[in-house]
């Protein structure tokens, strides 16, 4: 399915993205509610379940704040304009969402967040840092201000969608190049394409790190 994850921190429950398969996979894991939702860019297999999180409002008699960068806040208010105009239709039924335009760290609940600034081809996105714990999906470059973000990361997911040189995405040598250059202990390469068979890419992988799948759960300390 398309690239999401959910972090449960000791306070919230955090959605990353809301992938075009999000009711599908809300269902299917069981995610019992969700709290903020931080989004890496505003493309259609991140944004287009966004309709879907009006279940969480009224299961939680709440408003969900969503975090992003200010291009990606502008493209989701235009692209789900009836969400964030006043409706001209009668019976509700909407998501109830605020949107906050990130400038550098916050606070979700007691834990800090930490944006990374990448690129996706020419188009600005971000990554994510909680604790021990970076999620870069989407990339194919880490700008030199994003580096220092990145130092002591003990568990990364970052993209790698095939072999061939792709002009949006890292490819799996270049991944590879990410790994060596900030030493975690276990990486997972995620947004992967057909192209990667799971278990002979697997089995050609560094010791350490692994192509990602549906399902993965990983826990760490804050």
């Amino acid at each position: 399915m398309r690239p999401s994850i959910y972090i449960e921190l000791p306070e919230l429950a955090v959605l990353v993205d809301t992938a075009t398969d999000l009711r599908r996979q809300a269902l299917r894991f069981r995610l019992p509610r969700v709290d903020a939702i931080l989004f890496t860019h505003s493309h259609a297999d991140h944004v287009m379940g966004l309709d879907d999180v009006r279940r969480y409002n009224m299961l939680q008699d709440g408003s969900i704040p969503c975090f992003a960068d200010a291009l990606t806040t502008a493209e989701i208010r235009r692209t789900f304009a009836y969400i964030f105009e006043a409706p001209t239709q009668q019976g509700g039924g909407l998501p109830r969402l605020h949107l906050f335009t990130l400038a550098g760290q916050f606070c979700l609940g007691r834990t800090p967040v930490t944006p990374v600034p990448l690129l996706h081809g020419r188009r600005h996105i971000l990554g994510y840092r909680i604790g021990p714990f970076a999620y870069l999906t989407d990339c194919s470059q880490i700008p030199e201000q994003a580096w220092p973000l990145l130092d002591g990361v003990d568990l990364l997911v970052v993209d790698a969608l095939r072999d061939k040189p792709h002009p949006t995405h890292f490819t799996v040598a270049e991944a590879l190049g990410v790994v060596e250059r900030l030493r975690p202990s276990r990486a997972w390469f995620t947004h992967i394409a057909h192209d990667l068979p799971h278990a002979a890419t697997c089995a050609r992988l560094p010791e350490g790190v692994d192509l990602a799948y549906d399902g993965l759960t990983l826990e760490f300390a804050l």
